[in-house]
């Protein structure tokens, strides 16, 4: 509910008040005790306001009141008031006397209100209490007897008689208990002292005080109260020894308690609170040792050292609170351990030893000592390991360091020698000492190569300048002694200084090459190498190297059958239009100048005018027919053939065949003949065409060809004249050497070597021919007489049968033949082409 709804309902109940107020009013009084159970009679309300119990509902008989709980109830069966809960007269009026409680009752339905009034009655429900259960009491010793003490005072929140009426103070001997009275009847206890305290006899007086009320039945609270009686300082602390005794190793850790020392004092409290004082003495006690001030613990400030110091005398003092105290003090015997390892020192040093020097040389003089005692001083010392060292004892505790033989620089350069010296402890204690010995050295080695000879490859068309090869010798000596410098010994290959082709660096050995290596040159070459150092006097020695050039495919395959022309003719094979598939046509021959893989050759075809009329050996370049000639097939047949290697990358040349397919020569101009004369008037036409145009170009080149003729003469003449100078050739007639001008078939710009083959009769003709000169011979040129050596079975005719196989043929007859060959072909060109005698078989 707001507050402003609360104030509208007040605002009505006032105006309900004043209305039954002004309509009739009554006052009723009842009387109940505290403390009642709920439900508990209070007065017969029913009767008293003149109504039967059955009417108090009838009539809206209700009780009104306000700002606080309600505390009764009409019970409208009986028509009585009771108790709506248990009522505490203490919590509604607290000590006030009497404790009313005021409240209205309204019967609706005449307007009349009256006005009830409870008096709630005490009864003694509570018990006198103190604010603490205990109290101390601290009195001294001399306090003077009559000396008052005040006393907590008890609370009874009754009444009247219920509440708190007397105090009583249990018997003794020495306190007696005064009560006091003020203006509002308060009663104030006081603990009086009857007679003089003795802590010594009896320190704590233990007393109880009672406090008791005027109900029935008495209620009564306790307060117990702790008299201790504080003791005066009368009496010093006392040692339990004037003199302690303590015996320490050296060893012991800081922080260690070494004794603890104990002072009482019969006085109690602050009299008896005991502090120990470290004496202030001159020296070092202070530094050395910590006395706790509470405990008495004596401990160790830092580390005891037998050496420095074996007794200490070590006062102190116990003082009590008020100042009292006394003395006492502590004497420590420190004990010897084995602290304390050998010490060595190295008086005289002879840093370096030559390797030559005898047995028995002096290197170091040694001191060793101890600073123990007794067994624990014993010093003995040695040279650990197995070196070529001893100690000798000299004066007192001085050793001498000795060779034991000579030494050797290239076995052991350098000796870390190490000297342990060990005392008589328990355990021992050990020193180690180190000294460092050059054993200097002198030119007794020579270089040497970990091998005598060594390989190196190094692949053609090098870089100039490259790094080939490293080697390296060792010289077991030292500084100049074991300095090495390379050098390449003397020497010539084909004719040239080798320091031409490599050069060695005098300082690293390491070897370059001065020019690119050719593996076609030569492919492997020997080098003498010498390590020589600079000691007094110097020391060399020698090893040899092989260098061995690897191949790589920088050579294309050469063709060497059909050689390539010179003149721009082209060779021509000769193939029996009867050859059975298979037939041996001709060889591609050639060879690479590389090696292994870079010169293993495969040939191929790779064109071919009839595609499918011949095939080519992979491995042998051997040219053969693929099928059997058939008369569709042309007379000329042009082959490119390809010859690669297998290097990486592989190279490759080409070479173009031009094969004439006919039984014979005879047979090859009667095909030509025909050709000549075509069957039609567009193959005619043709052949006319070609016939001018050669025509013209023989014209053109007809002085070029004067030309190539006066040096073939001069060319010829030479020829024989080195013949007759040569082995090879003595005891062949002269009519075994004839030129021969050759074939160019066709005007093709392939130039290549003439051969003409009867693969029928077994027998061929064949123009080697190193040099060409191109040429176009006319007319004119077919009656020049000039040697030709040709077999007996081509050159038979009908004409002549009965000419004897094998004999040589007469030079009027060559030139008959060649004669009627120029009538026949006239655009054929015929050329010498021989620098060599050729015999035909």
């Amino acid at each position: 509910m707001t507050r402003q709804g609360q104030g509208t309902a007040g605002a009505l109940l006032c105006a309900l008040l004043g209305t039954l107020c002004a309509a009739g009013f009554r006052q009723i009084r009842y009387s109940v005790p505290e403390e009642l159970e709920k439900g508990s009679f209070v007065g017969n309300i029913s009767k008293d306001l003149g109504l039967e119990p059955r009417e108090l509902t009838e009539r809206g008989v209700r009780i009104i009141s306000r700002g606080r709980s309600q505390l009764f109830s009409l019970d409208p069966r009986s028509g009585s008031l009771i108790t709506a809960g248990r009522i505490d007269r203490e919590e509604l009026c607290a000590q006030s006397a009497p404790c009313l409680v005021s409240f209205n009752i309204l019967v609706e339905d005449k307007l009349k209100i009256f006005e009830v009034e409870v008096d709630i009655s005490d009864i003694n429900d509570n018990a006198p209490s103190f604010p603490t259960e205990e109290l101390e009491i601290k009195i001294g010793e001399l306090t003077v007897p009559g000396t008052r003490f005040p006393l907590k005072t008890a609370f009874d929140p009754d009444v009247g008689m219920n509440s708190l009426q007397n105090y009583k103070l249990n018997s003794n001997d020495y306190f007696s208990l005064a009560v006091n009275s003020v203006i509002d009847d308060a009663k104030y206890p006081e603990l009086v002292l009857e007679r003089s305290l003795d802590r010594e006899k009896k320190a704590v007086h233990q007393l109880a005080l009672i406090a008791s009320d005027g109900g029935d039945p008495v209620h009564t609270g306790k307060l117990c109260i702790q008299v201790i009686v504080l003791d005066a300082n009368d009496n010093p602390p006392v040692f339990t020894k004037p003199e302690y005794h303590v015996s320490i190793l050296e060893n012991v850790p800081v922080g260690t308690r070494l004794i603890t020392v104990n002072a009482t004092d019969p006085d109690e409290g602050f009299n008896a609170q005991v502090t120990y004082i470290l004496d202030k003495m001159p020296g070092k006690i202070a530094q050395v040792f910590h006395l706790d001030s509470v405990t008495g613990d004596i401990s160790i400030l830092k580390s005891l050292d037998y050496e420095d110091a074996v007794f200490y005398e070590i006062k102190i003092e116990a003082q009590d609170g008020p100042g009292l105290f006394s003395r006492a003090k502590i004497l420590v015997t420190v004990l010897d351990v084995n602290d304390n390892a050998p010490e060595v020192s190295v008086t005289s040093l002879s840093g370096s030893v030559p390797e030559e020097a005898p047995a028995g040389r002096e290197i170091a003089l040694i001191n060793v000592h101890d600073r123990d005692s007794g067994q624990n001083g014993q010093v003995t010392v040695f040279v650990l390991g197995n070196l070529p060292f001893t100690l000798e004892k000299s004066i007192d505790q001085y050793y001498r360091l000795v060779t034991a033989r000579s030494l050797d620089h290239e076995e052991v350069s350098q000796y870390n020698i190490s000297l342990r010296a060990t005392d008589g402890g328990s355990p021992p204690l050990s020193t180690e000492t180190h000294i460092t010995l050059h054993v200097s050295d002198i030119n007794d080695n020579p270089p040497t190569f970990t091998h005598a000879s060594y390989s190196a490859y190094i692949p053609e068309n090098n870089v100039r300048g490259a790094s080939i090869f490293s080697v390296t010798a060792q010289d077991p000596d030292t500084d100049k002694n074991a300095q090495i410098t390379y050098s390449l010994a003397e020497d010539t290959l084909q004719g040239v200084p080798l320091s031409s082709y490599i050069s060695i660096n005098s300082n690293t050995g390491v070897l370059y090459a001065l020019c690119s290596f050719d593996y076609e040159q030569f492919r492997d070459l020997r080098l003498q190498i010498t390590a020589r150092d600079s000691g007094t006097p110097p020391l060399s020695s020698n090893m040899t190297l092989s260098l061995f050039v690897l191949d790589k495919n920088d050579n294309m395959p050469e063709i060497l059958y059909p050689a390539l022309p010179v003149d721009g003719s082209t060779g021509v094979e000769l193939a029996p239009r009867s050859a059975d598939p298979g037939y041996l046509v001709t060889k591609v021959v050639a060879v690479d100048k590389d090696s292994g893989q870079n010169a293993w050759l495969s040939y191929r075809l790779l064109k071919a005018s009839e595609p499918g009329l011949f095939s080519v050996g992979l491995h042998t370049g051997e040219v053969r027919t693929a099928r059997a000639m058939l008369d569709r097939d042309a007379l000329k047949q042009s082959l490119v053939v390809a010859v690669q290697d297998h290097g990486q990358p592989p190279l490759s040349a080409t070479v173009t065949l031009t094969i004439a397919v006919a039984d014979s020569i005879p047979d090859i101009l009667g095909d030509l003949e025909s050709i000549h004369t075509p069957a039609n008037p567009q193959n005619s036409d043709l052949t006319l065409y070609l016939v001018v145009a050669v025509a013209v170009v023989s014209c053109i080149f007809l002085a070029f060809v004067i030309v190539l003729l006066a040096l073939r003469l001069r060319r010829w003449h030479s020829s024989r004249m080195l013949q007759a100078s040569g082995n090879g050739l003595a005891g062949i007639p002269a009519s075994h050497f004839v030129g021969l001008d050759g074939v160019q078939a066709f005007l093709q710009t392939y130039s290549q070597e003439v051969s003409l083959t009867a693969g029928s009769r077994k027998s061929h003709l064949i123009f080697p021919q190193p040099n060409y000169a191109d040429t176009l011979i006319s007319q004119e040129s077919c009656g020049k007489s000039e040697p030709l050596i040709v077999p007996q079975d081509l050159l038979e005719t009908k004409e002549d049968p009965t000419l004897p196989e094998g004999q040589h043929v007469s030079g009027a007859h060559h030139m008959a033949k060649a004669k009627q060959v120029c009538q026949r072909l006239p655009f054929l060109q015929l050329s010498h082409v021989y620098d060599t005698p050729v015999t035909i078989h």
